[in-house]
């Protein structure tokens, strides 16, 4: 699909390929988001804007198939036959918090801003369960003056809008034209209500808000996926007259160094000698809570090179129903002896055992002047991919100054 694909710009914000599946693009968004919100670097908003309107279209399989036959001309002009929105984007912090569970831009006027946090996490965290400390920084309703911002009664209606937080101002365009425009009173920044200087609470200095500092316990279940929220109800930001916002944890799965997670399913790679993969072994395997799993061949059950097996019941606790566990996967390689580990008379004695030529594969019965011996070299096919061009230029008159090839027959 990657050849289809007009141009690479939204691709290349996310940094992802251009076949990349839709959870490679919201793992790509939820990284650069949290790592770019204007909370966390306020000078990186165009940023954060470009890193938004890409996933914008490429989580949307209409938008993203748009872009692909026509690029981001196609998604502005609107295409033909719909699904390109006319080139309007939603706002980056509306897809940031529709992404993260931050709801919609109506629910968040009732509502104070969320906070999100990402944790990080070992797979033995998923494993077995765990709880993290984690500090967060969030704006709190100041208690000394309850959110007024000044002493008790000493708020006053603002005279400049008269309560109403805004102000109306009459613009002159042309002789008996003229514009109403409504904008936010400067006097008391819309509030309808303001103070004295000397009045200001000298806790909070007549912001309103404090910025606190919270020791938080993240319980991380047993079976938690990278990129699960875990959301803190009514724990993030507050607001005079609003709901308290929530905080939300984004779960970051660190790389193990023996397994890696698909699902409920643990996949881990073996390397067997070849006597093992012949005869049989045991290999002891540490299991994430500290067990050890004696992985076993028994004699006779051979273990082919690329082999997989499994040990059901080994692999990751189900989210919520701990003690069902999916499948512990093994991928086989078999790491074959040094050339010449065995003298000639040694290999003979070995052959006896090995299984026997067919009869069509045994040249000794024929006439050996009927053979043309060839000698098995080491080849790299990488670098006769590189220098293949160089024959493309080889006519009949470079060939016969070579001399030609030369076969040896006897």
């Amino acid at each position: 699909m990657s050849n289809m694909v007009k141009e690479t710009g939204f691709y290349d914000t996310l940094g992802v390929k251009p076949n990349a599946t839709p959870d490679e693009l919201k793992k790509a968004y939820r990284k650069l988001a949290l790592k770019y919100h204007p909370d966390k670097n306020p000078t990186e908003g165009e940023k954060f804007k470009q890193i938004s309107q890409a996933y914008e279209v490429l989580s949307d399989a209409k938008k993203r198939d748009l872009y692909d036959r026509g690029g981001e001309k196609a998604i502005k002009e609107g295409g033909t036959g719909g699904g390109g929105g006319g080139g309007s984007f939603a706002s980056p912090m509306d897809i940031f918090d529709l992404f993260f569970g931050g709801g919609s831009r109506m629910h968040r006027e009732r509502k104070g801003k969320n906070v999100v946090h990402q944790i990080s996490v070992t797979l033995e965290d998923l494993y077995n369960g765990a709880t993290k400390k984690l500090s967060v920084q969030k704006n709190c309703i100041c208690d000394k003056c309850e959110g007024r911002g000044s002493r008790k009664g000493a708020l006053q209606m603002c005279m400049s809008c008269h309560g109403t937080g805004m102000q109306v101002r009459m613009h002159q365009l042309l002789p008996g034209m003229v514009q109403q425009m409504s904008t936010v009173c400067h006097s008391c920044q819309g509030q309808g209500q303001r103070f004295n200087q000397k009045d200001r609470c000298k806790t909070c200095g007549g912001r309103k808000m404090l910025r606190q500092k919270k020791i938080m316990d993240v319980h991380i279940d047993k079976g938690m996926k990278d990129g699960q929220k875990i959301v803190f109800h009514g724990e993030g930001d507050q607001e005079p007259g609003l709901e308290p916002g929530d905080i939300i944890i984004v779960i970051d799965l660190q790389e193990h160094t023996f397994f890696t997670r698909r699902g409920q399913d643990l996949f881990m790679s073996m390397e067997l000698q070849l006597v093992e993969a012949l005869c049989g072994f045991k290999r002891p395997v540490q299991t994430l809570d500290n067990r050890t799993l004696l992985v076993t061949s028994h004699p006779g059950e051979l273990i082919k090179p690329g082999d997989t097996k499994c040990v059901l019941n080994e692999g990751m606790p189900t989210y919520r129903r701990p003690f069902e566990k999916g499948r512990l996967i093994i991928n086989f390689s078999v790491v074959f002896p040094p050339a010449n580990f065995l003298s000639k008379h040694k290999l003979r004695e070995l052959a006896r055992y090995l299984p026997g030529k067919t009869d069509a594969e045994q040249p000794e019965s024929m006439d050996e002047d009927l053979y043309i011996y060839a000698d098995l070299e080491d080849c790299d096919l990488e670098s006769r991919k590189r220098h293949r061009h160089q024959y493309y230029y080889m006519n009949e008159d470079d060939y016969a100054s070579t001399g030609g090839v030369q076969c040896h027959t006897s």
